[in-house]
């Protein structure tokens, strides 16, 4: 979800927001908290189900971003690309296994006090190795980790650009031709692979908005040649847009125009307004993991000790969403951040 580089403030600031939102909808979207505040914002419990979890399309796009800040420059031969292959899914793995297990604990736990759908049942073998090789919603296997699928996808994206890079690296007009094929595969998803939600396990369902913040960083840069891609790219999207309407695409458009058009402020100098998205957007994968296992205990306790009100609901959730923030700084400060640390310190190709 990010590289070794000086943080961008822009960059902070969505990730800060979206992970907010995706958090927000799992409460709303997951067990006896959300059916108790239903019962007094019944509005805002369907908005945050129906539309929150279309942050996911903002780390997307920057995922593709900062993807294509490093890949073009890191591969040089089929060693470098499976170095950085096998890093990328160092990156993700380490701490998303761990939070796999703090999952599995919870549930646990959960499952002595409330019976309900959405706390998972004891994990077999085979869906365990589904979810250490990130292959759990390709096999049709229950998630142990709200969000886990979107862990697996962002890694196949990954793979995606970075094949992509690799093929057009190997012409003579290297940078043009993945270009090309950037655009070509983003027009592929847009037009064909997004509007097929049986392919939603996949890669290229999603490549659209990924490929539009590749884009959107090589339009940054002083060549003429990719502002021209990305304009190309944003009209597509509109067609596409015209054709078969889709908020979360159009998410994804407005996101990849608004860092297209602040490059340079993502440079300037850290600030005291930006000390909280950039806290925030630093662990915003920390978040992402620990968040289901807190919102899972909360809920059991919530529902053994036998609330039912909407107040009580609210300081639930309030609770839920504090926990997870303090859950996600110790999980950043002991996992995630090791987990870096020991990567760089075992490779120079780091994502």
């Amino acid at each position: 979800m990010k590289v070794h580089a000086p943080r961008l403030p822009v960059i902070d600031a969505f990730k800060a927001i979206a992970s907010q939102l995706i958090v927000l909808h799992h409460l709303a979207a997951y067990g006896p908290i959300s059916d108790a505040v239903q019962q007094a914002a019944p509005v805002l419990i369907s908005w945050l189900y129906d539309y929150a979890r279309m942050a996911v399309q903002v780390f997307f796009v920057i995922g593709g971003y900062l993807a294509a800040q490093v890949i073009f420059s890191k591969i040089r031969d089929t060693h470098a690309f499976a170095t950085l292959i096998f890093n990328r899914y160092l990156r993700l793995a380490i701490p998303f296994v761990v939070a796999v297990t703090f999952s599995i604990a919870c549930a646990i736990v959960a499952r002595q006090w409330i019976v309900d759908d959405f706390v998972p049942d004891a994990p077999t073998f085979p869906q365990l190795l589904a979810h250490l090789l990130m292959l759990q919603s390709v096999l049709d296997f229950d998630a142990l980790l709200a969000g886990a699928w979107f862990i697996a996808i962002d890694f196949q994206l990954f793979i995606l650009m970075l094949v992509i890079v690799w093929l057009g690296g190997k012409t003579a007009y290297a940078k043009n031709v993945v270009l090309m094929l950037t655009t070509l595969m983003v027009a592929a998803s847009l037009f064909w692979f997004n509007r097929d939600v049986s392919l939603d396990d996949w890669a290229p369902y999603f490549f659209g908005a990924y490929g539009m913040g590749a884009t959107a960083y090589w339009g940054s840069k002083p060549e003429k040649s990719g502002i021209l891609w990305l304009g190309f790219i944003v009209l597509l999207t509109i067609i596409a847009l015209v054709i078969a309407f889709r908020a979360r695409i159009m998410i994804a458009l407005s996101v990849t125009i608004i860092l297209f058009l602040t490059t340079n402020m993502q440079q300037i100098k850290t600030s005291a307004w930006q000390a909280l998205p950039r806290y925030l957007g630093k662990i915003s994968y920390s978040l992402f993991l620990v968040h289901f296992p807190i919102l899972l205990l909360i809920n059991a306790g919530f529902a053994g000790m036998g609330f039912k009100s909407a107040i009580a609901g609210g300081i639930a959730m309030l609770i839920i969403w504090a926990a997870s923030l303090l859950m996600a700084y110790i999980f950043y400060r002991t996992v995630e951040k090791p987990a870096e640390k020991m990567l760089k310190s075992r490779s120079k190709l780091k994502i």
